[in-house]
């Protein structure tokens, strides 16, 4: 089940991130940024197991970023991620945010929930702050992708 992360889902969703950032698949969090932001994100939990997370962290008054996108080894290709990424885009809904964007390995699985590959030329240079920490930093291999909630301005 997709639900709003709380205060006890923290240390579970540090040590997913924590092995993914190991790999290269996602950049690390401290353990107090994840605590300073659990309100950004949304857990799948299984049999009270934190298998997957994901948050959308807001970045302007009409941009939000999908990160963080986490699901444990075992619990891949049963469309965990999806909905973690879903539950994001109705939060961005609600909050009248009118484009998500995300930046991806597999932007195939963003593009088949309609995310569109964008040049990262669109994306403003604060968003590649958080880059400063990844591992892979300055030869990002990532693929950016955005979608349009709203067209034009919110609703």
């Amino acid at each position: 089940m997709v639900r709003k992360a709380k205060l006890s889902d923290v240390k579970y969703i540090y040590k997913l991130i924590s092995h993914f950032s190991k790999r290269g698949d996602v950049i690390p969090r401290p353990l107090i940024e994840l605590y300073e932001h659990v309100r950004d994100f949304f857990v799948y939990e299984e049999r009270d197991l934190i298998v997957g997370a994901c948050s959308l962290h807001i970045c302007w008054e009409d941009l939000a970023e999908i990160r963080s996108l986490v699901v444990s080894e075992e619990y891949q290709k049963k469309g965990i991620g999806a909905k973690l990424v879903k539950a994001c885009v109705e939060e961005a809904k609600i909050l009248e945010i009118p484009k998500v964007f995300a930046l991806t390995r597999v932007p195939e699985f963003f593009e088949r929930m309609g995310f569109e590959k964008i040049d990262k030329k669109e994306l403003p240079h604060k968003v590649w702050a958080d880059c400063v920490r990844c591992p892979k930093f300055p030869e990002c291999d990532e693929v950016p992708v955005m979608k349009e909630i709203f067209k034009g301005t919110t609703p």
